[in-house]
């Protein structure tokens, strides 16, 4: 069997398969499926400093392919999940990654000081409303990220800071840039896009929120192309994201120089959709007389 082994930050995963934050809750759900020490890591629901009951509902809607959510960050807040979570979490030997929101930069900052050294990576949601500067995401501006990333990374001395990217922006290697020059230790990308459902007999819109993430198999080919892109800008690693179903998906982030894939929404529709990529990455590898999985990173070769 081939060598899944990978290695972001200094912190060495088992394999490159990590389940993705506000897909996989905590992981207790899942555990009650399938052994969630398999996989190489979990992203947690995305955290905040206080509680957030999340949006109205209906918070969600299917297309072809997609899916659109305005869940709102719903969470029990970063104590709570110290107390009641991280502890279940950390006996099942896979890396913690503790994905973090905020209101201001200085939110940021104190959840990263009160996660430094508890959590093997934390992740930054830049996708949140910027309070202080009207309400515009904090990862929409170069100038802004490098802003939110500053200022988490001088919240940390012992957890390296991970930025996840907006795909809704005008230029994907400039933003991977200023994460990178601000301090980020590695990046992922793509979060989601902004969308809209219609319900055409009611003439509304499906969600409540009017706008929501869209996710899912349709939104692959764009996100392996931001993945390609942030990969060539920067010289930190880069877990990719976007559309994942099969070890073949997987593997093309590989190829477009992902070191590790998180994997979403294919978990609503196969609930043991990861499981079953690592066993087809290892199918896969040892079809092709591929010894270690870190030998497929930024191997594409451009026409």
């Amino acid at each position: 069997m081939a060598d899944l082994t990978t290695k972001i930050c200094g912190v060495t995963l088992k394999n490159p398969v990590i389940g993705a934050s506000g897909t996989v809750g905590f992981g207790r759900e899942y555990d009650e499926i399938y052994d969630i020490s398999l996989l190489g890591g979990i992203s947690t629901k995305g955290l905040t400093l206080e509680p957030r009951r999340g949006n109205p509902v209906p918070r969600i809607a299917e297309g072809t392919s997609v899916i659109l959510n305005a869940v709102g960050l719903q969470n029990p807040g970063v104590e709570k999940f110290i107390a009641n979570d991280l502890p279940w979490l950390k006996t099942k030997g896979l890396a913690v990654v503790a994905n973090v929101a905020g209101r201001t930069v200085e939110e940021y900052r104190d959840i990263c000081e009160r996660l430094d050294g508890l959590v093997d990576i934390i992740e930054l949601n830049i996708s949140c409303p910027n309070v202080k500067s009207g309400g515009m995401a904090f990862g929409i501006r170069p100038e802004s990220i490098a802003a939110v990333t500053r200022a988490a990374k001088s919240g940390l001395r012992r957890t390296p800071l991970m930025v996840k990217l907006s795909p809704n922006v005008e230029s994907i290697p400039v933003n991977a840039r200023a994460a990178e020059g601000a301090g980020a230790d590695c990046i992922s990308l793509v979060n989601t896009f902004t969308g809209m459902a219609i319900d055409i007999e009611r003439r509304r819109p499906i969600i409540a929120n009017n706008t929501g993430g869209v996710s899912g198999a349709g939104i692959k080919p764009i996100a392996v192309r931001m993945v390609y892109e942030a990969a060539h800008a920067v010289g930190i690693p880069v877990v990719g994201m976007g559309g994942i179903q099969t070890a073949e998906d997987a593997i093309e982030f590989l190829m477009a120089g992902a070191v590790a894939v998180q994997v979403g929404t294919a978990n609503f529709t196969d609930a043991c959709a990861m499981p079953k990529i690592i066993a087809g990455l290892n199918e896969w590898c040892d079809a092709h007389g591929v010894k270690a999985v870190s030998e497929l990173v930024g191997t594409l070769r451009m026409n």
